[in-house]
């Protein structure tokens, strides 16, 4: 970075915490808790409409959410509100990742609602298809709505307010959560004053064939070609003995070729997606300067790091446990209805140059959604692009950032404009949710500590922009009051 960008950099940083100061936002100490790996994890509990469209239906569910009010400044409580979106998952708490460091800088309450039908958010037991017909994006954000509401009423009764008071807010998230804290500007602009799109997947799409070419790109010539190779070689086999292959990666249970095959495809895209390409390319460049065999050695790293380090389960990508109603792991038949109804994001094999298996095609992805949900769950990615505006969103003061090896980030919006400014950290180990994770994303890292990113100073570069486009927004918020 030239010298002109150093200087402005750091009057940038002198003004903010003048700012930051007038506000009476001045970052308190750090509690002891929040050295470890959650800042809270204490639930809370709001009453939630099952469906938000209906003028009729009145039934409501148990949403989970947490809370972190120990950075909360301003006079009398009015400082910033930080709403972390959870995603895709079930949420266990409120992560102490790089958010936590902007939370302390701005005086800011932090408060995470968990994702309808996710972890203890559901409104039914059973996840028939008939009962996940409220699961959607669109639900998901006029629950964020009324979440936002029924906060803004807690606090206000916390510190014995007025009811029209309102404290500025602006919006977090991360890959699919990172997509709903754009739409969420996008719908509702006078509920936030911002939003951070990390990685945030904004279009849907069909056949995502970028993905897989990024992972080519990701892991570079030497790295690629052992990749191929070895996919060439497991496709050779599975028709010779498809049980002896699937066995040697401990993935027996896949009787779908075509699970076993995105199971294996997945085991790479992930390395890159979350910052760690070492971790597949170093063995398997070894093994084929040697002369070993790739697809043992390709074995050893999906059932030692994929599997065992990474928490990754088999079960998850095979089509007879998706089907199950009430399985163990619920998030995997939840993410997978809405790929098959809304988003698709298709991860198949590009034409020419594949690093997956042919056979991960269209075909197997809408064989998957009718086999898993039965007949017409199909995701219709025009009518989503058309509703949000997938990378062509009309709207402002969302920041999109995205690391420069993610696969995902060909689903996010990657050009600039000076409402939505976007960011690419670029760097070799730069993933899914760099900024606010740091380096590698797995393991997690305390406070998104980025010193073990290739580029730390592309990381902090990036954290600066956002850090100032915030408290600009913020600034840019209306009054206290609102009349409604």
């Amino acid at each position: 970075m030239g010298s002109p960008a150093r200087l402005a950099a750091a009057a940038a940083a002198a003004v903010l915490h003048l700012l930051l100061l007038a506000r009476g936002a001045e970052p308190r100490r750090a509690p002891p808790h929040a050295a470890g790996r959650y800042l809270t994890t204490e639930e809370r509990w709001m009453d939630q409409r099952v469906d938000h469209f209906s003028p009729t239906d009145h039934r409501q569910f148990k949403q989970r959410y947490y809370e972190f009010p120990d950075y909360h400044g301003g006079s009398g409580g009015g400082g910033p509100v930080f709403l972390r979106l959870c995603g895709e998952e079930s949420c266990n708490g409120i992560p102490n990742d790089y958010l936590a460091v902007l939370a302390k800088k701005f005086g800011a309450a932090v408060v995470t609602p968990e994702h309808r039908y996710y972890g203890k958010s559901s409104p039914f037991e059973s996840l028939a298809t008939e009962n996940l017909r409220f699961l959607s994006s669109k639900q998901a954000l006029f629950d964020l709505a009324a979440f936002r509401q029924h906060y803004q009423g807690t606090l206000n009764a916390r510190y014995n307010r007025s009811s029209g008071f309102d404290n500025p807010w602006f919006v977090f998230g991360v890959s699919y959560s990172g997509a709903l804290s754009a739409w969420f500007r996008l719908k509702f602009p006078h509920l936030t004053c911002g939003s951070l799109a990390s990685s945030g997947v904004v279009l849907a799409v069909y056949n995502f064939t970028d993905f897989d070419k990024q992972v080519g790109e990701s892991a570079g010539p030497e790295c690629k070609a052992a990749l191929q190779e070895t996919t060439r070689l497991v496709d050779e086999q599975l028709r010779v003995d498809s049980y002896s292959v699937k066995a040697l990666f401990g993935a027996e249970t896949l009787k779908n070729d075509g699970d076993f095959l995105f199971f294996l495809a997945d085991a790479a895209a992930i390395a890159f997606q979350y910052g760690n390409p070492e971790a597949v390319c170093s063995p398997l460049t070894n093994a084929k300067k040697s002369g070993r065999n790739l697809v043992e050695t390709y074995a050893q790293y999906v059932q030692d790091v994929f599997v065992k380090k990474w928490g990754t389960t088999v079960s998850s990508y095979d089509q007879e446990y998706l089907k199950k109603t009430t399985p163990e792991d619920t998030s995997s038949r939840l993410w997978w209805f809405q790929v098959c109804s809304e988003v698709a994001y298709f991860q198949v094999a590009p034409k020419n140059d594949s690093i997956r298996s042919s056979k991960v095609d269209t075909r197997y992805h809408l064989d998957l959604c009718r086999n898993v949900f039965g007949e017409g769950v199909y995701p219709d990615v025009y009518m989503t692009n058309l509703y949000y505006g997938g990378t062509r969103i009309a709207a402002s003061k969302i920041v999109f950032t995205n690391g420069s090896q993610d696969p995902w980030r060909h689903a996010s919006k990657q050009n600039s404009s000076e409402d939505m400014p976007s960011y690419i950290i670029k760097c070799g180990n730069c993933g899914h949710g760099t900024d606010l994770r740091g380096c590698p994303q797995l393991p997690f890292v305390i406070e998104g500590n980025p010193s073990n990113c290739s580029s730390p100073e592309a990381v902090i570069t990036v954290r600066k922009q956002i850090t100032s486009h915030i408290d600009l927004w913020l600034s840019q918020c209306q009054g206290p009051a609102r009349s409604w």
